[in-house]
């Protein structure tokens, strides 16, 4: 059965679609090896990203199974008890570029438009999420709060529930699967580092340093995703 090239639209689902049918039809057997993550992109004429995402929610289903250094493998669901549900929501790599365009420009407010107050809570959720790291606990609330803490100096309601609605997102079995293949205490302290270039830019009211280094944050959280999921699948 050809593959077929997708439309734009939420890309990963229509390409987890198709794969899904395709391993119902029988075109990979179970206990087959999917093809390579490159391969599969070039066939639906797609990035690679998209191809990742799609495979990440088959994986969330129980319909495919990622194997270390060996590649991605159908599994036999007759004998996998109940029926998972089909993974929805927005794709962990599209959303964080889509949070570079958007808080990209929330930093740069905040360095413009800060009061005191909303710097000091920024500076309290990046404290918050050192004493986390430093005894090991994943500081997930704690970034969540800093970047809250961000998008509440500018004052604009659409632009904190727009932030707001990204960090909820983190929340599902996409991003939750996708970050259990890379978050240890040495990435978390990498956005540490991160974070504290952007308050410093804040800080000095520097409205382009705090844009640039919310853009290189994004930048660097997209490539730590994508390098820990090529390092655990690609064989």
């Amino acid at each position: 059965m050809p593959l077929q090239t997708v439309e734009p639209q939420r890309l990963y689902r229509q390409i987890a679609d198709q794969l899904r049918t395709l391993i119902a039809k029988g075109e990979f057997a179970t206990g087959a090896r999917l093809p390579a993550e490159r391969d599969l992109a070039k066939q639906f004429g797609v990035s690679r990203p998209s191809v990742r995402e799609a495979l990440i929610a088959l994986e969330v289903e129980g319909r495919v199974e990622v194997r270390t250094g060996s590649g991605v493998y159908v599994l036999d669901r007759s004998k996998r008890s109940g029926t998972p549900v089909e993974v929805m929501g927005w794709g962990p790599l599209e959303l964080i570029r889509a949070r570079r365009v958007v808080e990209g420009e929330t930093a740069a407010l905040a360095a413009t438009l800060a009061k005191r107050a909303d710097r000091d809570a920024i500076a309290r959720a990046l404290d918050d999420m050192k004493e986390l790291a430093a005894r090991g606990v994943m500081p997930l609330d704690a970034d969540r709060a800093f970047h809250l803490a961000i998008v509440r100096a500018s004052g604009n309601a659409v632009l904190t529930e727009t932030v707001q609605g990204f960090l909820d997102s983190r929340l599902g079995p996409l991003f939750k699967r996708l970050g259990g293949y890379f978050e240890t205490g040495k990435s978390w302290q990498s956005a540490i580092t991160e974070h504290e270039a952007v308050l410093a830019a804040i800080v000095a009211r520097d409205p382009d340093a705090a844009r640039m280094a919310m853009h290189e944050h994004m930048d660097k959280a997209h490539q730590r995703f994508s390098v820990s999921w090529r390092r655990a699948h690609a064989p």
